[in-house]
């Protein structure tokens, strides 16, 4: 993304509902080899300017406080998708027709500590992105935003299948998605609020789940490669993803449309 102005999503049809570092020699010498990337990043807006945004009390900038969607707009759009609406100050993903798509938070974050609150209605599905990219690939079409992204899963434990399929757990909320299980899983059932939170400096990232840290795992390692080679994003499963993934960037927040109804809110972060 090219830094510049704040990126102003279309609010227009949506107003209506505001109411709800550097690594050294032997580092480098040490990380796994991947195959050199064919893929462009070619962002659809500007990139949001995160001092713009107001600072709390704990020093977190706040980059959804429920009143608009200032910032945010859809993957591989220059807007916000319809169906993600400003309700109750919750950021409200609606089952239904029209525009749906992920959403994104249209500012490159590094190293960073970004908090939220969710909830889902009965069986739903969604998740968390983080250090994502808008990647084309080379015939010129926009990857899923999954293949550049690790997901913190949003999910109904109880109703979903998803739940039970993976490996230990792996595809519950708060997991890693499809790569290590949150523990303990400590989530709450669905329609009521949780509390998520991930840290990520220098490639070492943490899980948080209802103020319990449920896992922490290092970017761009030997064992990086290895879990994603026993994964849905291996070399032969998903090429552009084990490849993207592999590939040191920093990148946007998103929230997934994964067709369920889901609330965001308190939406914050604090760069490290």
């Amino acid at each position: 993304m090219k830094k510049s102005f704040i990126f102003i999503s279309a609010l227009a049809a949506l107003t209506i509902f505001s109411a709800c570092g550097k690594k050294n020699n032997t580092e480098e010498a040490a990380a796994p080899q991947v195959d050199s990337l064919a893929y462009s990043v070619v962002p659809f807006g500007e990139e949001t300017v995160v001092a713009a945004f107001p600072v709390d009390s704990d020093g977190y900038t706040v980059i959804f406080d429920g009143t608009g969607l200032t910032g945010w707009r859809g993957y591989g759009k220059d807007h916000a998708p319809e169906r993600w609406l400003v309700e109750d100050s919750c950021l409200h993903f609606v089952r239904g027709e029209g525009e749906g798509g992920d959403i994104i938070f249209a500012h490159d974050f590094q190293n960073f500590d970004v908090q939220f609150d969710w909830k889902v209605s009965e069986g739903a599905n969604s998740g968390f992105f983080y250090m994502g990219q808008e990647n084309k690939n080379d015939e010129g079409n926009l990857e899923w935003l999954f293949v550049s992204t690790p997901e913190y899963q949003i999910l109904d434990n109880v109703n979903h299948p998803d739940a039970k399929l993976g490996v230990d757990g792996n595809r519950q909320s708060a997991s890693l998605y499809d790569l290590i299980p949150a523990v303990p899983q400590n989530s709450k059932p669905f329609g009521e609020w949780n509390t998520a939170r991930v840290v990520v400096n220098n490639g070492k990232v943490t899980h948080y789940q209802n103020g319990e840290k449920v896992l922490e795992y290092e970017m761009w390692t030997p064992e990086w490669v290895e879990m994603l080679q026993n994964s849905k994003f291996s070399e032969k499963s998903i090429p552009a993803a084990f490849r993207l993934l592999n590939d040191k960037h920093d990148g946007f927040f998103a929230f997934q449309d994964h067709g369920d109804e889901v609330w965001y809110r308190n939406v914050r972060v604090k760069q490290l």
